[in-house]
C-alpha cells in the first residue's frame, strides 16, 4: 500500500468521521442549546442588544483597577480576531453554493441564537476564572466546567474539563493556525503572485513579534488590527452594494423564500433541497462566529471587569458582529451580483463576486487582502486560546515550549499541503462544543441568576 493510498483511504475515513460529527444531532444541540438560553434568559440578545454596544463601541472603558489583564474592548477584538476569519469569507460562499441563498437565513438564526450562547459563555468565563502563578486571569470552559459544576454540586466536571482542553489545544493547531496561513499564502499568491516561501517567512516573523509577548501583546495588536480589516471589508462591500441597490431587495426576497423552500437549478447552481440550506446555513455559522463551541470565553475572562455581566453583554456583540453584519455583507454580495449562479465553489464565488463590483483585478486584491488580515488575526486569537487550553493540562511551564511549535507551524501551513488538517480541524471543533454545550447547560442557573441580579440594579441606576 502506497503513501497516496494512505492519504486517500485517511481522508474518506476523516471526511465520514467529521460528516457524522456536524450532522443533524450536534446541530440541533447547538441551536437547541441557544433557543434554551434566549428563553431562560428572557430574550436578552434583543432587550440589551443596544446596552451591549454601547459598552463594547462607544463607553469602551480603559483599564482600571479591575481584575484582569485587557479590557473590555481589547478582549472582544482579541475574541473577534478569531472569529473574523476565513468563515466569513469562504464559509458564507461554501454554504451558498452547496444550500443555494437560503442558507443565509440559517446563518442568521445561528447568529440569533448564538449570542445568548455567547453571552453565557462570558459570564461563566468570568465568573468562575482564577489566577494562575504568574497572576494572570485564566478562564473558559475549562475552568466553569471543573470549578463551576463543583459550585452546584457535581463533582464530575474535571472530566469534560480536561476533555476540553485536549480538543481545544489539538483545534488551535489546525483550525487557528496552518489553515489559516495556508489560506493567506494561497490568496497572496494568486492575487499577487508572492511566493508561498515568503508569505510563510512573513507570517512566523510577524506572528512571533506578537505571540511571545502573550495576552496584553495580542490584545494591544487586535485591536487596532481588527477595526481597520472590519471597515476595510464592509466599505468595499457596501460599495459593490451601491452598484446594485435595486436587487438588494430581491436579494432578501430570495433568501427568506429559499430558506423554506427547495433552491431550484439555476446558472451554474445545481440546486438544493431546505435540508441542505438549513444543515450549511448552521454549520457554517456555528464555525464563523464560533458560539457553543467555547474558544472565544477564553479571551473574555482575561477582561477587566468587576461584574461578569458587563463583559458577557460585550462579548455577545462579537456573534452579531460577526455574522449578522460581516457575514450578511458577504453573503448579499454575492448573491445580488449573481455569482451565486457561476458554479464556482469556495473563495471562487466571493472572488466573483467582488470582480463584477470592483472589477476583476481590484476585486481579487479586496478579496485576497481581506483574507490575509481574516487568518492572520485568527492565527493570533487562537494562539492564546491553544495556550491556556494546554495550560490547564500542563501548568505554566508549557507555555513558551507551546508558544514555540504554534509559530513554527504557522510556516508549515503556508507551504505545505493540508488537506487532513483542514478535515482534522472541523472535527476537533465538533468535539470542542460537546463538553462545552454540557456546562452551559448545566450552569444556566447560574448565569440567569446573576443576569437578573445585574439588570435588577441597572434599573435602580446602579453600576456594577
Amino acid at each position: 500500500m502506497t503513501l497516496e493510498t494512505v492519504h486517500v483511504f485517511m481522508m474518506e475515513y476523516l471526511t465520514l468521521l467529521n460528516d457524522w460529527a456536524w450532522g443533524l444531532p450536534l446541530i440541533i444541540l447547538l441551536v437547541g442549546t441557544g433557543l434554551f438560553l434566549t428563553v431562560r434568559l428572557g430574550f436578552l440578545q434583543f432587550t440589551q442588544l443596544g446596552h451591549a454596544l454601547y459598552l463594547a463601541l462607544i463607553k469602551r472603558k480603559e483599564a482600571g483597577d479591575e481584575p484582569g489583564d485587557i479590557t473590555h474592548f481589547q478582549a472582544l477584538m482579541t475574541a473577534l480576531s478569531a472569529t473574523v476569519g476565513t468563515g466569513n469569507i469562504v464559509g458564507v460562499a461554501l454554504a451558498i453554493y452547496s444550500g443555494g441563498p437560503g442558507a443565509l437565513f440559517w446563518m442568521w438564526v445561528t447568529g440569533v441564537v448564538g449570542m445568548a450562547t455567547k453571552y453565557t459563555e462570558a459570564i461563566l468565563a468570568v465568573e468562575f476564572r482564577t489566577k494562575d502563578s504568574a497572576g494572570r486571569m485564566s478562564g473558559g470552559p475549562m475552568y466553569y466546567l471543573s470549578n463551576g459544576l463543583r459550585s452546584i454540586g457535581i463533582h464530575w466536571g474535571g472530566v469534560p474539563a480536561v476533555l476540553f482542553a485536549i480538543f481545544g489545544t489539538i483545534a488551535s493547531f489546525g483550525i487557528g493556525n496552518m489553515t489559516q496561513s495556508n489560506s493567506v499564502s494561497d490568496a497572496l499568491q494568486s492575487s499577487f503572485g508572492i511566493p508561498t516561501y515568503a508569505t510563510a517567512i512573513c507570517l512566523v516573523v510577524l506572528s512571533a513579534l506578537v505571540i511571545l509577548g502573550g495576552i496584553r501583546s495580542i490584545a494591544v495588536v487586535t485591536q487596532v488590527i481588527v477595526p481597520f480589516m472590519i471597515i476595510l471589508y464592509v466599505g468595499a462591500s457596501s460599495v459593490v452594494l451601491a452598484q446594485y441597490l435595486a436587487e438588494i431587495p430581491a436579494a432578501f426576497a430570495l433568501i427568506f423564500k429559499q430558506a423554506f423552500s427547495p433552491t431550484a437549478a439555476a446558472g451554474g447552481f445545481i440546486g438544493a433541497t431546505v435540508a441542505q440550506a438549513m444543515r450549511m446555513g448552521v454549520s457554517r455559522g456555528i464555525f464563523s462566529n464560533e458560539s457553543g463551541l467555547g474558544s472565544s470565553p477564553i479571551a473574555a475572562a482575561a477582561a477587566q471587569t468587576k461584574h461578569p455581566v458587563s463583559q458577557a453583554l460585550v462579548s455577545m456583540t462579537q456573534t452579531f458582529i460577526d455574522t449578522i453584519v460581516v457575514c450578511t455583507f458577504t453573503g448579499l454580495v454575492i448573491i445580488v451580483t449573481g455569482s451565486w449562479q457561476d458554479g464556482v465553489k469556495g473563495v471562487g464565488m466571493t472572488l466573483d463576486a467582488f470582480a463584477a463590483g470592483l472589477g476583476p483585478v481590484v476585486g481579487a486584491e479586496i478579496v485576497a487582502v481581506s483574507l490575509a488580515f481574516f487568518a492572520y488575526s485568527t492565527i493570533l486569537g487562537w494562539s492564546y486560546y491553544g495556550e491556556r487550553c494546554l495550560a490547564y493540562l500542563g501548568g505554566d511551564r508549557t507555555i513558551l515550549p507551546y508558544r514555540v511549535v504554534f509559530i513554527a507551524l504557522v510556516g508549515v501551513g503556508a507551504v505545505a499541503k493540508i488537506d487532513m488538517v483542514w478535515v482534522l480541524s472541523d472535527l476537533f471543533n465538533a468535539l470542542m462544543a460537546l463538553p462545552n454545550l454540557l456546562g452551559l447547560i448545566l450552569l444556566s442557573g447560574v448565569a440567569a441568576r446573576i443576569t437578573a441580579e445585574y439588570l435588577d440594579a441597572k434599573k435602580k441606576g446602579i453600576e456594577l
